[in-house]
C-alpha cells in the first residue's frame, strides 16, 4: 500500500501546483516504484485533492492500473489517512487471471487485493458468471459472497428477465482463486427457476481448471440383456503427466462390470491401460444360463516410446477372457484381438522395423490352436539418392517366422533389388521404368500342396526367383474452360515377368485377403502380402479424368482394365482377374459443393458390364439436415483353398441428422443385409440438446445379431451433463 500512497500523494501535489483551478481534461501520470512490476498509472477526466483531509478524488473515466490489475470506475476516492480507496459507478476490476469483477460500489486496500463490494458480478473464464448481493475480498485471491448465484447459461435475449436454464443459488459462496475452487453453502439447483435439488455443501473447480479429480457425468439406461444400468466414471488426476479413470457399470441383470483406464506420459513417450472384470452367470451357445458363474474380463494396453531421433518402439496388447465378453457387455464389437510389440527406425531414405503378432479369434468358428502367431517379422527398405537422369536404386528385405500350435509353420526370407527411372518428356508425357529381381526362400512344415495351412504334406526348403520389368506411360492433359479446369490423363503400364512362381509348397499366409479394385489396377503385385505373386506378361491401361471448379467443386474419376497373355489360376474364381481380360474397375467422385457428395467405386463384368462390385457413399444436405447412405455389393469368390463359394454380400447403411434448432438435433440410422437370408442388422435413434451450459443426449439402439450368449438386444442410454461443474 506504500506504493499506492506515495503515488497518489505525489501525483496530486504535483497537479495542485501545476493546475489552477484543480481540474484538467484527461490527466495521465505514471509514477515509478522501487518495487519492480508495481508501477501505478492513473488517468481521469477530473482530479481534486483536499490537502487538509488528505483525500484525493477522481471522476470521469477513471482508470487505475497497478501490476496486472486494472480498476475502472466513474468516481474514485482515496483517503491517505485511512489507507482506503473507494470506487462507485460502473466499477470494473480486471484480474491477472482474466476474470472481470463488476460492482456498484467497492472499497479496496493493500494494492487492490483486499476489500468489500456491493452488488457484485463476476465474469469468470469460459463465460461463467457469479452474481451476489455483497462480497468480501482478502489476499487478492479469496472472495466470499453473500446470497450468490452461479450459472454459465446465457439469458434469453428476448426475455432477459426469465431465469436461465439452470443456476445454483447459495446463502454463501467462496471462490478461492489460489486453490481454484468454488464452494457453496446451503445451496440448491434450479432448472428454469424451479428448485430441484438441495445440498448443504457443494464444491466444484473453477473454470480455469483443466484437470481435477472428481466424478464425471454418469450414463443411465436399460437394455433387454443387461437390465437397468448406470455408469459412474470417477477421474483421478494423479499428477500432471498421469491420470486414471474408474468407470464401474452397474447392471440389474448381470451385476457390476468393474472398469478402469490408466494413462501416463513419460520422458520418452506415453502408454495407457484399459481393463475390466465382471462376475456373472455362464451361458450356453443359445444364451441360456447353465447354473454356473465365473469371472470374465479384458485387458487392453498400448504404448509408444522414442529411443533416439532414429529409433522408436511400442506395443499393442489386446486380450479377453472369452470370445463374447466384449460384445455381451457392449464394450466393443471386435472379432479379432491383436497383440503387437514393435520397434522401427527411420534414417534418411532407410526404414527398418521389427514386429511380432499374436491373435485371439473371437468368432464362433475360430480354432485358437490353428491361428498363427508371427515371431519375428523383420523389414528393411532402402531408397537410394537419385543420380544421373533422376534414377535411383532400391533394396527391400523381409524375414518372417510363422508358427501354429496345430497346423502349418513357415519361415520366409525375401530379398528384392531394383533400379527405377522417371522422366518427363517435352510433350508432357511422364515415363517410368523399373527393373527388379526378387528372391524368396521358404522353410515350411505341415503345408499341403494346394496352399492350405491345415493338412500335413510339404515340408523342407522351397523358393522362387522372379525378375520383373515395368514400363509406364501417362500423359496428363490440362485445359481451362471458363471457371472450370479439366484434366484427362491416359495411362498405360506394361509388366514382364515369368509364368508360375506360386507352387503349392509355398503357403499363402499373408495374401488371402484379396479384392481387385481401382486402387490396385496399376500395382505390379495386386496381392496384399509376399506369399503370392502375379505371373506372366500383362498390360494395365486406364483413363483418369477430372473437372475442378474455381469455387472448390470437383468431379473426378478413373476407369481401367488389365489384360494378360495367359490366364492366371492363382486368382480366385470371381475375383475379376482369373481370365485374360480382367473386369473393368473404376471410381467416380462428384462433389459440386458442401451440400452434395457422391463417391462410386465399381467392378463391372468384362463381357456384359454387369455389376460385380458396387460401393456407393452418398451424402447430401446442409448442416441443418444431412443424409448419408452407403451401399456395398460384393459378388461371390471361390478361394484357392476351397471349392465352396463365399456367398454374395450386399448391404446398405443409412443415417440422417437434423438440427431442429441451434441447440436441438435428432438423428437416426440403420444397417441392413440385402441378401436373401439377410435382414436388418441394427437400427438406432438419437436426440441431443447442447448449449453453452448443458448437454442432454439419449440414444436407443436395436441389434438383431446373435453370437452364442450374445442375443438380440434393445438398449436405451442417456446422459445429462451440467457444463463447468467439473
Amino acid at each position: 500500500m506504500a506504493v499506492l500512497r506515495r503515488f497518489l500523494f505525489v501525483a496530486f501535489i504535483s497537479l495542485v501546483a501545476a493546475l489552477s483551478p484543480l481540474q484538467a481534461q484527461t490527466l495521465v501520470r505514471e509514477f515509478d516504484s522501487d518495487e519492480a512490476g508495481k508501477n501505478v498509472v492513473m488517468s481521469a477526466d477530473s482530479l481534486t485533492y483536499d490537502e487538509t483531509r488528505g483525500v484525493v478524488a477522481a471522476s470521469g473515466n477513471v482508470e487505475i492500473s497497478q501490476g496486472h490489475r486494472v480498476l475502472i470506475a466513474d468516481h474514485v476516492t482515496y483517503s491517505e489517512g485511512l489507507d482506503m480507496m473507494t470506487a462507485s459507478g460502473n466499477v470494473t476490476l480486471l484480474e491477472p487471471s482474466g476474470e472481470v469483477m463488476f460492482a456498484d460500489y467497492l472499497e479496496l486496500s493493500d494494492e487492490m487485493r483486499d476489500g468489500v463490494m456491493r452488488n457484485i458480478r463476476l465474469l469468470l473464464n469460459a463465460d461463467t458468471r457469479i452474481a451476489a448481493n455483497s462480497a468480501r475480498r482478502s489476499g487478492g485471491n479469496r472472495t466470499e459472497m453473500s446470497k450468490a448465484v452461479f450459472s454459465p447459461c446465457k439469458l434469453c435475449p428476448l426475455h432477459p428477465e426469465e431465469a436461465p436454464l439452470w443456476q445454483i443459488k447459495a446463502v454463501r459462496v467462496v471462490h478461492d482463486q489460489e486453490a481454484r475452487d468454488i464452494a457453496y453453502y446451503d445451496a440448491w439447483l434450479e432448472m428454469f427457476g424451479i428448485p430441484v435439488l438441495y445440498a448443504p455443501y457443494f464444491e466444484h473447480p473453477d473454470p480455469t481448471v483443466k484437470r481435477r479429480s472428481g466424478l464425471l457425468a454418469p450414463t443411465y439406461g436399460s437394455s433387454s440383456t443387461l437390465g437397468f444400468q448406470l455408469t459412474t466414471p470417477y477421474y483421478w488426476n494423479i499428477a500432471p503427466h498421469r491420470d486414471a479413470t474408474f468407470k464401474p457399470k452397474f447392471t440389474s441383470e448381470e451385476g457390476v462390470v468393474w472398469g478402469a483406464e490408466y494413462r501416463e506420459r513419460t520422458l520418452t513417450g506415453d502408454y495407457s491401460v484399459d481393463a475390466s472384470i465382471a462376475y456373472g452367470d455362464e451361458r450356453d451357445d443359445d444364451g441360456a444360463k447353465t447354473g454356473s458363474s465365473g469371472f470374465r474380463g479384458h485387458l487392453f494396453s498400448d504404448g509408444q516410446f522414442q529411443l533416439d531421433p532414429v529409433w522408436n518402439y511400442g506395443y499393442e496388447f489386446e486380450r479377453a477372457s472369452d470370445d463374447t465378453f466384449l460384445s455381451f457387455y457392449r464394450i466393443n464389437s471386435q472379432d479379432t484381438l491383436t497383440t503387437r510389440p514393435y520397434i522401427e527406425g527411420i534414417n534418411g531414405r532407410n526404414y527398418a522395423s521389427g514386429n511380432a503378432y499374436f491373435f485371439q479369434g473371437l468368432e464362433i468358428d475360430d480354432e485358437q490352436d490353428q491361428i498363427p502367431f508371427v515371431l519375428p517379422l523383420l523389414d528393411f527398405n532402402h531408397r537410394g539418392t537419385p543420380g544421373a537422369f533422376g534414377a535411383f536404386n532400391s533394396f527391400d528385405a523381409n524375414f518372417m517366422t510363422l508358427h501354429r500350435i496345430d497346423g502349418a509353420d513357415s519361415r520366409r526370407l525375401s530379398l528384392e533389388g531394383g533400379w527405377h527411372l522417371s522422366h518427363i518428356g517435352r510433350s508432357g508425357s511422364v515415363y517410368r521404368l523399373s527393373a527388379t529381381i526378387r528372391g524368396d526362400a521358404y522353410h515350411v512344415n505341415n503345408v499341403d500342396t494346394a496352399g492350405t495351412a491345415r493338412t500335413t504334406h510339404a515340408r523342407g526348403f522351397t523358393g522362387r526367383l522372379r525378375p520383373e520389368l515395368i514400363a509406364e506411360w501417362r500423359l496428363p492433359l490440362v485445359r481451362r474452360t471458363g471457371a472450370i479446369q479439366q484434366l484427362v490423363e491416359p495411362i498405360i503400364q506394361g509388366i514382364l515377368s515369368p509364368y508360375g512362381g506360386n507352387p503349392g509348397e509355398i503357403p499363402n499366409e499373408d495374401s488371402q485377403d484379396f479384392e481387385f479394385d481401382d486402387t490396385k489396377l496399376f500395382s505390379n503385385n495386386r496381392f496384399t502380402g509376399l506369399d503370392r505373386v502375379e505371373s506372366g506378361p500383362r498390360i494395365n491401361y486406364g483413363l483418369r479424368f477430372g473437372f475442378f471448379g474455381a469455387g472448390g467443386g470437383r468431379t473426378q474419376g478413373m476407369i481401367g482394365q488389365s489384360a494378360r497373355v495367359k490366364e492366371d489360376d492363382t486368382f480366385n474364381k470371381g475375383s475379376g482377374l482369373e481370365e485374360n481380360f480382367s473386369d473393368y474397375v473404376g471410381r467416380i467422385h462428384i462433389s459440386p459443393g458442401d451440400i452434395f457428395d457422391l463417391a462410386y467405386r465399381f467392378r463391372l463384368a468384362r463381357d456384359n458390364f454387369a455389376a460385380r462390385r458396387n460401393e456407393i457413399d452418398f451424402a447430401a444436405g446442409p448442416r441443418a439436415f444431412r443424409v448419408n447412405i452407403g451401399y456395398a455389393l460384393l459378388e461371390e469368390q471361390i478361394p484357392e483353398s476351397d471349392t465352396t463359394a463365399f456367398a454374395n454380400r450386399e448391404e446398405i447403411a443409412a443415417t440422417a441428422e437434423a438440427r431442429i434448432t441451434s441447440f436441438w438435433r435428432i438423428g437416426a440410422g440403420t444397417r441392413r443385409d440385402l441378401t436373401g437370408s439377410g435382414g436388418t442388422i441394427n437400427w438406432n435413434g438419437a436426440l441431443t440438446y447442447e448449449d453453452e451450459c448443458l448437454l442432454f443426449a439419449t440414444r436407443i439402439t436395436k441389434n438383431f445379431t446373435r453370437d452364442r450368449d450374445v442375443q438380440p438386444e434393445t438398449s436405451l442410454l442417456f446422459t445429462i451433463q451440467f457444463k463447468h461443474l467439473g
